[in-house]
């Protein structure tokens, strides 16, 4: 007899269509490969803003005029049928900028605090993402909303950005970095309750283990990668894909000429995105 849950999975597994998952770097393969993993017949592609990375460094004001530009030119030139900001940062941002300008479903990725709130059982949680993301009143409003009975200590790190890269590409890394990154969540006050952290930068899963080593006994690390493959199928389901080409998935597509791409290139060939199309670029604006 199949539960539902079983027929659920099932019905994901078999689910059909394309996506394109969006990042400013690779962090966005963290959930591009959640969703592979529930539904390997989707064509799934992905897209780096390399013409803008990092977007964590980057102001409200340039990415508002950004996001929506770049992600109409990506979904003009892949033809998704559902389109994924796998990015704390520009969802926290400007989802709805970009809903209102593209014509199919947007799944935007937003920090995992009512999870975390729910799991914790100190009281006390931490959340660890980028700068932007830490600043942005998106992030206020979810504690407000699901962990206001708790205390929630913010850290923003660039440098982990930076640190994750160089470890999903093989290069060498300052270890210690993953201990300076918890730091600052560990030594604030209350800090040393914190038995919940959540990863709000989709580039941190790719250095769980490294940050669950540096982290005391205890801690568990949650992010927000399998809500979100789960909500893609959904609204790929409600939105009857178009039939498309045959053409396979696992494209590759970045928004700048003449940069060296050649570690987003290999992490991303690792993912099973291996088919780099020609970059896709912005019309200088007048």
């Amino acid at each position: 007899m199949t539960t539902p849950d079983q027929s659920m999975t099932q019905e994901m597994r078999d689910a059909q269509g394309r996506v394109l998952v969006f990042d400013s770097g690779m962090g966005g393969l963290t959930v591009a490969r959640e969703i592979c993993q529930m539904a390997p017949a989707l064509k799934v592609d992905y897209a780096a803003d390399t013409g803008f990375f990092p977007y964590g460094d980057k102001s409200d004001e340039a990415l508002r005029a950004r996001l929506p530009d770049v992600a109409e030119a990506l979904v003009r030139e892949a033809q998704p049928d559902v389109f994924v900001i796998a990015c704390n940062t520009a969802s926290t941002l400007a989802l709805d900028e970009v809903r209102a300008r593209l014509d199919i479903p947007v799944v935007g990725t937003v920090p995992a605090i009512k999870p975390a709130a729910s799991l914790t059982r100190t009281g006390v949680i931490g959340l660890l993402a980028t700068p932007g993301t830490i600043r942005r009143a998106y992030t206020a409003k979810l504690i407000e909303d699901f962990a206001s009975e708790i205390t929630v200590i913010l850290h923003g790190s660039v440098e982990l950005v930076r640190l994750a890269e160089a470890f999903a590409a093989g290069e060498a890394y300052d270890g210690g970095g993953f201990t300076a990154a918890l730091a600052p969540i560990f030594d604030a006050k209350d800090g040393g309750d914190v038995d919940t952290i959540v990863l709000a930068c989709t580039h941190f899963p790719l250095v769980r283990a490294q940050l669950a080593a540096a982290a005391p006994d205890g801690v568990t690390f949650i992010d927000s990668g399998a809500a979100i493959a789960r909500q893609t199928l959904r609204v790929l389901e409600g939105a009857a894909p178009q039939p498309r080409t045959g053409e396979a998935g696992g494209r590759l597509y970045i928004t700048d000429e003449g940069g060296d791409h050649g570690r987003l290139v290999k992490v991303c060939g690792r993912f099973g995105f291996d088919r780099v199309c020609p970059p896709v670029l912005l019309p200088a604006k007048r």
